[in-house]
């Protein structure tokens, strides 16, 4: 009994040491102090602290962003992924385990007899045996395996993350670039009806004989312009409708938005240390994982150069009867120990090796190119937001100049002061303006967009995206009743940002 108690806890000795192989290390990644083209000193909260319920305030958005999320398919598809790695994992970690199993038999035979061959000799035997196989994990080759395993665990979930920020964030740049085309559409139809006015009133000067044939056409020329901006915009508006019901998971559909472009809210962003960073952002983690789980691989590879240590148990019983398995006089046991292991291979263990050695250096240089990758994006996202405002108030000023030049030329041609062409230019001038101006007015949503996503936003929703069903977090009715990064009657998750002028 000593014996086998000293054997046991030599077992478990053994298998509570170090596995073989490399023992992981986060590769190291040189991390800046701030982002460049960062403005003043880097704060430690960060937007992306909070959910996208927190984020965005239209409550048209906010109800697309939710239906996306229950049935958009992309997130199925990650979500089965997922499921798929977890049960991977837990069939891996079954090898822990003594594999406990069972068979049975029957057979019914017949032969001559030697001394009576007239009166053949039949036989009935039936048998059953429960058998279990023990591998004792000496080197902790399992426990490279089950590290490996739950390595790409954490990776599926991750992924899955990844699916969910980016499905915010397309939901809500669709979103955007509607209202921007709806913007656009309604300044195509306000030009077709300035510029019909201009038509009318060089028709009244030409008929009365103080103005040319050339004034007419030209105000003609300019509104047909106008009138053919107008099915351009509906083309793409229902593009991207269609893209946006995708996303949602439903057939092709109309969206419904009641908030101008103009009237949503654009926060000032604190965009938090960059050492955060890397725990925020899905891609980074997810390319962790991929150096965890090849770091494990290459100690599998190596333990697969080693014996392989295990036990085997049988117990079972044969009786002529099929009730008297369990209790006939012919029983059967065995208890062994079972060593194996590799001689000759033809190079191929040592092959699998150094191809994981070589998969394992490829995902050090994955990770610390993804985390580089995502330090630079931050950056430019930073620079993009800032002069993206600088631009929007440059062609708020173009616009509101040119709209004073089109009055002015009106007054100025009706006083015989100015020609046609004046009046023409100016309006011609104006419309591509507010087109940009529209379309700068939309970068700049995008652009935030783009930082939240590039700045791992909601990144503590772990996998429940789900919006809460407080209505008071959900629906604010006027993005002006409570401050950024808030809604009414909620407590922040982090200093909330003041708003951008």
């Amino acid at each position: 009994m000593r014996g086998l108690c000293r054997v046991g806890l030599a077992i478990v000795l053994l298998q509570a040491s170090c596995a073989i192989g490399p023992n992981y290390q986060r590769p190291q990644v040189e991390t800046p102090e701030t982002y460049r083209a960062a403005v003043g000193a880097p704060e430690a909260a960060s937007y992306a602290d909070l959910p996208w319920w927190k984020v965005f305030r239209d409550p048209d958005l906010l109800a697309l962003i939710e239906t996306a999320i229950q049935n958009n398919l992309d997130v199925q598809m990650a979500v089965a992924r997922t499921e798929q790695a977890y049960r991977q994992s837990a069939a891996v970690r079954s090898a822990f385990y003594p594999q406990v199993g069972y068979e049975g038999s029957a057979s019914r035979s017949q032969s001559a007899r030697f001394l009576d061959p007239g009166t053949p000799l039949k036989s009935t035997s039936y048998g059953g045996a429960l058998n279990a196989v023990w591998e004792i994990d000496l080197w902790g080759r399992i426990r490279r395996a089950s590290e490996a395993a739950q390595a790409e665990l954490l990776a599926s979930e991750d992924y899955q993350r990844g699916i969910l920020l980016s499905l915010v964030a397309n939901v809500a740049s669709l979103y955007f670039t509607l209202l921007e085309l709806d913007r656009s559409h309604d300044i195509a139809t306000e030009a077709v009806a300035s510029y019909e006015t201009v038509m009318e009133l060089f028709l009244r000067k030409f008929e009365g004989g103080v103005a040319s044939r050339l004034q007419l056409t030209r105000a003609t020329a300019a509104r047909a312009e106008a009138a053919a901006w107008i099915p351009t915009i509906e083309i793409e508006i229902a593009a991207i409708e269609n893209q946006l019901s995708v996303l949602l998971g439903l057939p092709p559909e109309s969206i419904v938005r009641n908030i101008a472009l103009r009237d949503q809210h654009l926060p000032k962003i604190p965009y938090g240390l960059p050492s955060e960073l890397m725990e925020r952002r899905p891609d980074i983690r997810l390319a962790e994982q991929g150096v965890i789980s090849s770091n494990a691989q290459v100690g599998v590879a190596m333990g697969n150069f080693l014996p392989r240590v295990g036990l085997v148990t049988m117990w079972g019983g044969a009786s002529s009867d099929l009730s008297g398995i369990g209790s006939g006089s012919t029983t059967l046991w065995n208890v062994a120990g079972q060593l194996s292991g590799p001689i000759f291979k033809g190079g191929l263990l040592y092959a699998e090796y150094k191809a994981q050695v070589a998969a394992w250096e490829e995902a050090k240089a994955n990770y610390e190119l993804t985390a580089l990758n995502a330090f630079a994006e931050v950056s430019s996202k930073l620079v993009e937001n800032q002069h993206l405002h600088e631009q929007r108030t440059a062609r708020e000023t173009q616009v509101d100049q040119l709209k004073q030049s089109v009055e002015l030329s009106m007054t100025r041609y009706q006083q015989g002061l100015a020609n046609y062409f004046e009046v023409l230019e100016a309006q011609q001038y104006l419309y591509p303006a507010e087109f940009d101006l529209a379309q700068t007015r939309r970068d700049q949503h995008l652009a935030f967009i783009d930082l939240y996503r590039a700045l791992g936003g909601g990144w503590q929703l772990g996998l429940d995206w789900s919006q809460p069903p407080d209505p008071t977090t959900a629906t604010p009715s006027d993005p002006k009743t409570a401050p950024p990064g808030t809604a009414p009657n909620s407590t922040p998750q982090t200093s909330p940002p003041s708003t951008a002028p």
